[in-house]
């Protein structure tokens, strides 16, 4: 990593730097008069209705801005960010930042002094309004402090905004198509775990705390394997079951090509994504469709014969335009 990235990676922890400061400094000055019981949930009229041990409370606090400045530092230093995206994303991050530190703050001041979290613990939903205003503050001050090092231009297009790929020659009236399963370990095991999760929750805290975790375990199991189809409709990433989905019709793409992609320093992790200048179906790290859409965004699906899909995906783009 060159200087000129090391110095946008340190840009972009910054704000989460500062959180944690202030969080240590906070939990240092007044941790003699916080609860061992602390409030850290609040009805809407902003009595306390949820308690978190002081311990726990103070770990969470000081791992969240930890972790978060750490995975944001990483991708603005190892990841391809060109332009705008590189502004966007640095100003989500100083954005995020905020909004943590300051409810992170206002919980930590309603506390103090409070026996045992209630009677004196009151969290006012302004204190809402003023995180998102902070954060509001703080993405401008992100986007400022991104110019002083400017990401260069997206130079993968051309002049015209696309980029040149690969075709499969098609006769006249001749249809094709390309569909391939997406294999992965990880999507059944974390619907697995989540569900086995929200049943043992469900077990030992009542229904009501389990049963969104057995929810969303059902709902990420149709779509463990998910699979890519190629055809005169575009580009669709389906599951086991019709729902979800996700479709790009051949209108909206530019051209495609077959790319590496690095699940976490492109995307910021795995599963459906979306970043400041692109989205995709990310599963893993390697070869995968990048369709550079009309908007200049790009979407990518991580599947094995990319390059096959994409360039049957630009033969059905010029076809539809009249030019095959």
């Amino acid at each position: 990593m060159n200087r000129t990235k090391t110095g946008r990676a340190i840009l972009a922890a910054l704000p989460f730097l500062l959180a944690l400061i202030l969080a240590l400094v906070l939990a240092a000055t007044l941790g003699d008069r916080l609860p061992a019981r602390m409030a850290t949930h609040f009805s809407v009229n902003g009595e306390a209705d949820g308690y978190t041990s002081r311990t726990t409370f103070l770990v969470i606090t000081a791992l969240v801005p930890l972790l978060s400045g750490a995975c944001w530092s990483f991708m603005v230093g190892r990841g391809r960010f060109h332009g705008g995206a590189y502004d966007g994303f640095t100003s989500a991050g100083y954005a995020t930042a905020a909004f943590f530190g300051y409810m992170t703050t206002a919980t930590l001041l309603t506390n103090v002094d409070a026996a045992g979290g209630e009677p004196g613990a009151s969290f006012t939903m302004w204190h809402l309004a003023g995180a998102f205003g902070a954060a509001a503050v703080a993405a401008g001050l992100g986007f400022c402090v991104a110019r002083l090092l400017p990401a260069p231009p997206d130079t993968s297009q051309t002049a015209g905004g696309a980029r040149s790929g690969a075709r499969i020659p098609l006769a006249d009236g001749e249809v094709a198509g390309w569909a391939r399963g997406m294999t992965s370990w990880w999507l059944p095991a974390s619907a697995l775990v989540t569900a086995l999760a929200g049943a043992v929750l469900a077990f030992a805290a009542g229904p009501g705390a389990g049963l969104p975790l057995v929810v969303l375990g059902l709902i990420i199991l149709p779509f463990s394997r998910p699979n890519v189809t190629v055809d005169r409709r575009g580009l669709t990433v389906s599951g086991l079951l019709p729902w979800p989905r996700v479709h790009v019709p051949l209108e909206r793409i530019d051209t495609a090509a077959s790319e590496d992609v690095n699940a976490m320093a492109d995307y910021g992790g795995w599963g459906y994504r979306v970043l400041p200048a692109r989205s995709g179906v990310i599963t893993r790290s390697g070869e995968a469709i990048v369709a550079r859409l009309e908007n200049g965004r790009d979407f990518a699906v991580t599947v094995d014969d990319s390059a096959t899909a994409a360039a049957l995906l630009n033969t059905l783009v010029d076809r539809r335009r009249g030019r095959a």
